[in-house]
């Protein structure tokens, strides 16, 4: 059966039935108009004002000279600040696509995004002007850039046509904004750490946004409905974890967001306390430096009744610390991966003494199986790729039609991870079939890393792999052939440990002109042979067994 709309005018219709981004923050506005939105510093946003904002910014962009048509993309290149959030929105609400641009990368990088994104109009904070003008530097080309002014001086860039931000916030808003979106338009565009030089961009819909979103509200139900809470986000809105896991779905039910641009483990305990914060989620390394300033200076957090934490499982002595420091607090890990707007599972309060190693079970908007080649999924206990179908599972990927068949085959989402399911239905993560390495909440990529560092002074030949690391999560680390080093039985200890961190040094430095900050290695490893196949391929299994066993 299907409804005759024939007489509608199908703008009335769409903004009758649709689904958006845009539209979500437009309905809590209207019933949450003076509750405060957003915390930056000493600058208290309400609703009314954000929504405001992010009309007028929206109405701003259409009415740039050379606007980006609908649907194409807009680069975003700001820390979290308030301005972020009211620039995400307003693209939305514009229809065009928001493609947040991840600052930590090289020059090269971000202009090699920017280019195969197609992406010609940037958004950018001042202070991150010389981030993009390396980008323009290593080729990237663009007709506008729109620059949040924070110094008051004005900003000019060769052959870029220049407008100010504040410009666009002040377009005046006279009527609704009228224009079709559909709720399975693209309205984020995110690049993953592919393990080659050409990462993929993963699109998300209006509709996978919206219904990822409210999943993750649903899953730490009761804790939303008793009160909205107050979250502070401290991991980067260019991220998935902060602005789709943890930003959008506070700012969905009316709570607040205090924004940290970078951590300070002494500031953020104090936020909490002074703001009355109720949520927060950072990556291990980050709980474990909390939990050490707590110990230094206690404070009263016992107001934090959700204390979730990502990317890594967490040790069960700093489990035990946030037990002391947020008594009241329910510890959740959750897990996911771009394609699939996070968190896709969640571990239970239950499992977290007796499967702490696990990645819990599916939210409940998307199921969860394991598969082997052939398509089959397997039973309980056999390890096989972890796959995905739901509503927030990515619309595929830009200009990439090989890995969209690759990624969509046999009707479901394929993650590249490995892994198992139990007989509860909890899922076991083994392996990550493509080696991606997870360091400080970013993914790096282990075959870009050992290309850079295969062509540094002083090695032969080298692998990289990911290793425990109580900090970062895992540690980004290079084993390799050096023939640089003298023999230790001739020189002696000392001599040979010199040479060693002096190698060590001129690698380090080598990483960090090519690399971006998050994937310069952490450990150095140096060995006489590579374990190998038949065929050649070094056998990264047997590496970890060699450097760690």
């Amino acid at each position: 059966m299907k409804p005759d709309t024939s007489t509608l005018d199908p703008q009335d219709l769409n903004l009758a039935v649709r689904n958006t981004v845009g539209d979500m923050l437009t309905r809590i506005a209207e019933v949450a108009q003076h509750k405060i939105a957003v915390v930056d510093g000493e600058r208290r946003i309400d609703y009314a004002t954000l929504d405001r904002d992010a009309e007028a910014i929206a109405r701003g962009v259409i009415g740039l000279p050379g606007a980006p048509a609908q649907g194409h993309p807009v680069a975003v290149i700001m820390p979290n600040c308030y301005e972020f959030l009211p620039v995400y929105f307003g693209l939305a609400k514009a229809g065009r696509v928001v493609l947040p641009i991840n600052y930590g990368q090289t020059a090269v990088e971000i202009a090699w995004i920017l280019g195969d994104a197609e992406a010609k109009h940037v958004i950018v904070h001042e202070s991150l002007l010389p981030v993009l003008r390396g980008a323009l530097a290593a080729g990237a080309e663009l007709d506008t850039v729109v620059v949040h002014r924070v110094s008051g001086e004005a900003v000019t860039i060769d052959g870029v046509r220049t407008v100010d931000l504040a410009e666009l916030l002040a377009t005046e808003i006279t009527e609704e904004l009228r224009l079709i979106i559909h709720s399975d338009d693209v309205v984020q565009c995110l690049y993953t750490s592919g393990t080659t030089a050409a990462p993929k961009s993963a699109l998300a819909t209006h509709n996978a946004v919206v219904t990822g979103v409210m999943s993750n509200a649903l899953t730490v139900g009761d804790s939303w409905v008793r009160r909205p809470p107050t979250a502070l986000v401290v991991l980067p809105l260019f991220h998935v974890t902060a602005l789709n896991a943890v930003t959008k779905p506070v700012l969905a039910v009316g709570g607040t967001i205090v924004l940290h641009n970078g951590f300070n483990p002494p500031a953020v305990l104090d936020d909490m306390v002074s703001e009355g914060v109720t949520m927060f989620t950072g990556l291990p390394m980050m709980w474990a430096a909390m939990i050490a300033e707590y110990t230094r200076q206690p404070r009263d957090l016992s107001a934090i009744n959700i204390a979730m934490y990502a990317m890594a499982q967490m040790p069960e002595r700093v489990l035990a610390g946030m037990d002391v420091m947020m008594p009241n607090a329910l510890k959740l890990l959750g897990s996911g991966q771009t394609e699939v707007i996070p968190a896709t599972t969640f571990q239970r309060p239950d499992h977290r003494h007796t499967k702490n190693a696990s990645w819990g079970m599916s939210a409940s908007t998307v199921r969860t199986r394991i598969m082997d080649p052939e398509g089959n999924i397997l039973p309980p206990g056999e390890t096989g790729e972890i796959v995905y179908r739901g509503p927030h599972v990515t619309a595929g990927y830009w200009k990439r039609p090989e890995a969209n068949e690759e990624a969509f085959k046999h009707g479901w989402f394929h993650s590249g991870d490995l892994g198992y399911m139990d007989e509860e239905g909890v899922i076991w993560f083994t392996d990550r079939s493509k080696d991606i390495i997870k360091s400080g909440g970013e993914n790096v990529s282990s075959m870009k890393v050992e290309r850079i560092m295969a062509d540094a002074p002083g090695v032969v030949e080298c692998c990289v792999v990911g290793t425990p690391h109580e900090y970062w999560g895992e540690a980004v680390t290079v084993v390799a052939i050096a023939d640089s080093l003298p023999d230790a039985a001739e020189v002696g200890e000392a001599a040979f440990r010199f040479a060693v961190e002096t190698l060590e040094e001129n690698l380090i430095a080598h990483a960090k002109q090519h690399l971006g900050k998050f994937e310069v290695p952490k450990r150095f490893e140096f060995v006489s042979e590579l374990p190998k196949t038949t065929t050649g391929k070094v056998r990264k299994n047997l590496v970890r067994e060699l450097i760690d066993g």
